[in-house]
């Protein structure tokens, strides 16, 4: 995780947003928005490694299908046939 925006945040700082928060959602309700922002953190990570594991997958399928050997070409017939006889008809 990038916490570069962090790093510019000082103490001062981090206690007035903290009192915002406070004072907005009451203490009740903080407790309830961590939680569901950890849940949606959880279902975030997971959706991701779920992406990432089809996303490998998808790799080996197609490099296996890359290193398999070709199906062996039939020859090619050398017969030649003679050209078919036509009949004229005389009118």
């Amino acid at each position: 995780m990038n916490n570069t925006i962090l790093a510019f945040i000082g103490y001062q700082e981090m206690m007035i947003i903290f009192l915002v928060v406070l004072l907005l959602f009451g203490a009740k309700k903080i407790p309830e928005l961590a939680r569901g922002i950890g849940r949606g953190m959880g279902e975030f990570k997971k959706a991701k490694s779920e992406f990432d594991r089809e996303l490998e997958l998808g790799e080996y399928e197609a490099k296996k299908s890359y290193d398999k050997p070709a199906a062996p070409a039939r020859p090619v017939s050398t017969e030649v046939q003679p050209p078919a006889k036509q009949e004229v008809s005389e009118d």
